[in-house]
């Protein structure tokens, strides 16, 4: 089916395909020059001392979550039974890193309007035991990392990020991903930029950074610097480091191809958010007080990934009625990420709590539903939803 008013639309041109090409002329696929540009400009651009590139957002969750179990840093390194708090509403692989590695993950309700944890549930729910908090920026919406850091106050909590659909959001002037130990985001093809797949992770760490250099590629000390915070000093002789492993690694290299495009991407991106933040405003204009729905309430400057439509209260409708109706005016319409995921099969192979009764996460998982924004102009689109 064609909808008048798709997800996710191409931010591609020339640039785009010139970049392929030059890869191609090049004749190196895998990971390479390519790749390190596109680190180098990333961590430039999102004022981060270091970005490692990787397939997906979800290895980039998995990197970042491996890399706390083998730093040496006591601060940081967690280990197997040891308490994370996640918010209820996210993606799959926000949470499957976490549980594969053995951490016990405690559920906590999201806030209805902004999406993001409920603040005071959080603060209910962190205790002494708590060991780290994955914070998720939802469709955009920074959090409020003022409040979470109070909360934390001098506990020894670590606070990484799930920034892949939040790519371009800020905080206080501070881009959203680098505002914990680590932050993921994602370059899929729905997401603010594209190299179709492709993750991110950043962080301030050098130890970690050293840490999934490794992890990335096997666990070999191959792509480490001469001089590294994992190794010490490697060997002058590439044949002695060829195939020397100091960690249980994965294959998750990223492609040179990806690491081209996505330097043009990364030229594109302030324009790509201006015209998300644009769409933002008259979303708001036009939706704040719409007698059907509640819109998500913005924290700090979203890059708005996409337009969340709860129904309210009373309302008189029921989520199938409202998709039809806007599958019927063109709209390509999704449940809000994964709803409340603690409610998935899944979770009987995870170590988990659920603290509370998650309430607003079970009303956005059978009321909520969200439509997409872009990087261009789509007043029509929105006047559209007004009339809903």
């Amino acid at each position: 089916m064609t909808f008048r008013y798709p997800l996710a639309t191409s931010s591609w041109d020339q640039a785009e395909y010139d970049a392929i090409q030059r890869v191609i002329t090049s004749d190196r696929y895998s990971m390479g020059a390519e790749v390190a540009a596109f680190e180098a400009q990333f961590a430039r651009q999102f004022g981060s001392a270091h970005a490692i590139m990787v397939n997906s957002g979800s290895s980039a969750n998995l990197l970042m979550t491996a890399a706390l179990f083998y730093t040496s840093n006591p601060a940081l390194r967690l280990q197997r039974g040891d308490e994370i708090i996640v918010p209820a509403v996210s993606w799959s692989t926000t949470y499957a890193p976490l549980g594969q590695y053995g951490l016990r993950m405690k559920f906590v309700d999201i806030d209805l309007h902004t999406l993001n944890y409920d603040l005071d549930a959080l603060a209910e729910a962190v205790t002494d035991r708590t060991r780290a908090i994955m914070v998720v920026n939802l469709l955009g919406n920074p959090n409020d990392f003022d409040r979470i850091r109070a909360i934390i106050g001098d506990r020894p909590i670590v606070m990484i990020e799930d920034n892949c659909e939040s790519m371009g959001a800020t905080f206080n002037g501070r881009q959203c991903g680098t505002q914990g130990v680590m932050g993921s985001y994602s370059a899929f093809f729905s997401h603010h930029i594209s190299t179709m797949e492709g993750g991110i992770v950043t962080t301030d760490d050098e130890e970690l950074y050293h840490v999934m250099l490794s992890l990335r590629a096997h666990g070999w000390t191959r792509n480490l610097p001469k001089f590294n915070r994992l190794t010490g000093e490697k060997s002058d002789d590439p044949f002695e480091e060829s195939f020397r492993f100091v960690l249980p690694g994965y294959n998750l290299r990223p492609l040179e191809m990806s690491g081209a495009i996505g330097q043009e991407q990364l030229r594109k991106l302030p324009a790509l958010i201006a015209g998300r933040r644009a769409n933002g405003a008259l979303f708001q204009d036009r939706m704040q007080n719409h007698p059907k729905f509640i819109i998500q309430q913005e924290t700090g400057e979203s890059s708005w990934f996409g337009f969340s439509l709860v129904l309210r209260p009373g309302a008189g409708h029921d989520r199938r009625e409202v998709v039809r109706d806007l599958t019927a005016r063109g709209f390509e319409c999704r449940p809000i990420v994964a709803g409340n995921f603690a409610k998935n099969p899944v979770m009987q192979h995870f170590d988990h709590d659920i603290h509370g009764s998650l309430k607003n996460a079970g009303y956005i998982d059978v009321n909520g539903l969200f439509v997409g924004n872009h990087h261009y102009p789509i007043p029509d689109a929105i006047e559209e939803l007004a009339r809903v």
